[in-house]
């Protein structure tokens, strides 16, 4: 168990320094138990492992001041847990559900409980990054435009992780100049 916390932490971490969010800013998380296990996608929904991704993914996060939004499977619609505040802050559509395994997930039921009162349910959000874990399928919680992330850690137990940032669209043309350093 310590090592998908560690390594749920660290592809986190990876992917918050590269991603360079700010505070406010939102990371979106999908993430399969029974593929962390080996087994097929919603084959083995284990809370034990959902509990220690939400651990690992909180560790991470506490210094950069960004939020953790997590997706829940498509028994639920692909909905998103999320704590109140960001509902608020960026005024999302709230939906009524509670999930638990085998309806919305391991992973989305471990951190609806863990925050408690604070815990909401959403449609969708549009996050700045994202991080996937046993190819969950986050992409439609993305703000356009996603850059794939390559990072160091490509596996939690035997699911495999792809992790994206996103960038404001390009728009011009052949005649456009753009700040230096953005990646095309």
């Amino acid at each position: 168990m310590e090592n998908v916390t560690e390594a749920a932490r660290d592809a986190l971490a990876e992917l918050l320094e590269i991603a360079r969010l700010a505070p406010g800013d939102v990371v979106v998380v999908g993430g399969s138990t029974s593929e962390v296990l080996g087994q097929r996608i919603g084959s083995a929904s284990a809370i034990e492992i959902g509990e220690q991704l939400v651990l690992g993914l909180l560790q991470a996060l506490q210094a950069s001041g960004a939020a953790l939004a997590v997706q829940c499977c498509e028994h639920l619609n692909r909905s998103i847990v999320v704590p109140r505040r960001v509902r608020r802050e960026r005024g999302l559509q709230e939906v009524t559900a509670v999930p638990v395994p085998g309806a919305g997930g391991a992973l989305a039921a471990a951190y609806y409980q863990s925050l408690g009162e604070e815990a909401c349910l959403v449609s969708s959000i549009a996050a700045e990054a994202g991080l996937d874990i046993g190819d969950t399928l986050i992409g439609m919680h993305l703000r356009p435009v996603a850059v794939p992330v390559r990072l160091r850690v490509n596996r939690i137990g035997a699911a495999h992780v792809v992790a994206a940032r996103t960038r404001p669209p390009l728009v011009g043309g052949p005649r456009a100049h753009y700040p230096e350093g953005t990646a095309r």
